[in-house]
């Protein structure tokens, strides 16, 4: 799979070393000289260049590529690359980081974006992760089709709790992904029994997220009363 990467610094360089550890082809573009450090990256191709531009585009064959990943520090840019990704190129995957989130909002299939990534967002997400039982969180947004991969803890009290799989009446627009049980990585079957405990990984609509909540948290009557 051939990759570019708009934006060498230190989150672009850390992302090409990953996948070209795992055999793809890397292309990382930054028009500040001071980025282009060859040595940090020795098996990564290298341009110096605007990203923002169509004739740098060009130069490096963005066309050939499977993966754009527009990953410097301005969202701004990130914004211009990906569209001109998808629009000027149709690379079937975009994928957009964002710095500022009061920003997210834009990074849609409109700019291009198939994958929003906010660092912030995430860190705070893996956070609630960790302490929250019964709540839902969500760990990433997907553009297209306006779904998120959101997370819950399943507590003991859950109506669910210990009902198998095929039983529940899921809310359309989710699916079940994963369970992580312990040190366990389970692919959800339907004789698959649901357990307290049990961290659950969905693709969900935004607008069924509620609904997905009311569904695997607490039972209301079972709640504290405030």
């Amino acid at each position: 799979m051939r990759v570019a990467i708009a934006g060498a610094g230190a989150v672009g360089r850390s992302i090409a070393g990953e996948l070209l550890e795992n055999g793809h082809e890397v292309l990382l573009i930054d028009k500040a000289p001071t980025a282009i450090s060859v040595e940090r990256v020795p098996m990564a191709e290298w341009l110096l260049a605007d990203a923002c531009e169509i004739t740098s585009l060009d130069e490096a064959a963005l066309q050939r590529c499977n993966v754009v990943i527009a990953a410097t520090g301005d969202d701004k840019v990130n914004l211009v690359v990906s569209l001109l990704a998808k629009t000027e190129y149709g690379v079937p995957r975009v994928v957009a980081r964002v710095n500022n989130p009061k920003n997210e909002w834009l990074f849609n299939e409109s700019w291009g974006v198939d994958v929003a990534v906010s660092t912030p967002r995430l860190m705070s997400a893996l956070v609630e992760e960790a302490v929250s039982v019964g709540d839902l969180v969500r760990l990433m947004r997907f553009s297209h089709g306006d779904a998120n991969l959101v997370e819950l803890t399943l507590p003991p009290e859950s109506a669910i709790a210990g009902t198998q799989i095929s039983e529940v009446e899921w809310p359309i627009d989710t699916s079940l992904v994963t369970i992580i049980r312990g040190t366990r990585v389970l692919t959800p079957t339907p004789e698959e029994t649901l357990e307290p405990g049990d961290e659950l990984l969905f693709v969900a609509a935004q607008a069924r997220e509620e609904q997905l909540e009311d569904l695997l948290s607490v039972r209301r009557e079972d709640a504290p009363k405030g």
